[in-house]
């Protein structure tokens, strides 16, 4: 059924406009490296769509390495699910929420180890993408060092995909990556209704 409001011919010439720039834009871009995706804000679904990326990678066989921060405390969803996939080196290296910690040398030594296995991953060119899970936690309570964290991203393969997760995302990393999305927050159902976190939602 035709909306009355909507003009078929001015909708074809909208969408014939839309091709043509959209064709335009795939011809320029005719580069191919390695990207670098931050996914931060305060919105649900950051880590949701790392691990969808590396579902997609695994798609088309290429070898995939993930490091967690922080969540180390607890069991996930995609640690039992990616741990056991072929092609997939899975690291959980944190020791749970920081107001769980509450013992910040701990903290810093639970992620200067994680940053030992994220160095040895970012010089493996045979690993195609990289997740960093929660990283930017870190990062934003100064258990890393920014400068040597950027200048490790930097220096891997050319053709390495990191995606690097967490709410805060500092600064200097979002003018360095590639690609950044700011997920924001409409509704969510364990602030603002109570409803506590769940098998296959959350966790």
């Amino acid at each position: 059924m035709t909306r009355p409001d909507v003009d078929p011919e001015r909708h074809a010439q909208r969408m014939a406009h839309r091709q043509r720039v959209m064709r335009e834009r795939i011809a320029r871009a005719d580069r191919e490296q390695g990207v670098l995706l931050v996914l931060t804000g305060p919105g649900k679904g950051k880590s949701s769509s790392a691990f969808g990326m590396v579902a997609r990678a695994l798609g088309h066989g290429m070898k995939v390495a993930i490091v967690q921060f922080i969540k180390g405390a607890f069991a996930t969803g995609e640690a039992a699910f990616f741990r056991n996939q072929s092609g997939v080196s899975f690291h959980v290296m944190g020791e749970g929420y920081t107001w769980d910690t509450q013992d910040r040398e701990r903290d810093i030594c639970a992620a200067e180890e994680a940053w030992q296995q994220v160095r040895k991953v970012l010089k493996d060119p045979e690993v195609q993408l990289v997740v960093l899970d929660e990283l930017n936690i870190a990062l934003r309570h100064g258990y890393l060092d920014l400068d040597q964290v950027l200048d490790d991203l930097q220096a891997r393969p050319p053709m390495q995909h990191v995606v690097v997760t967490g709410r805060n995302a500092p600064q200097p990393l979002v003018e360095l990556a590639d690609t950044v999305t700011d997920m924001r927050v409409v509704k969510h159902a364990f602030k603002d209704q109570g409803i506590k976190a769940q098998k296959g939602v959350e966790l």
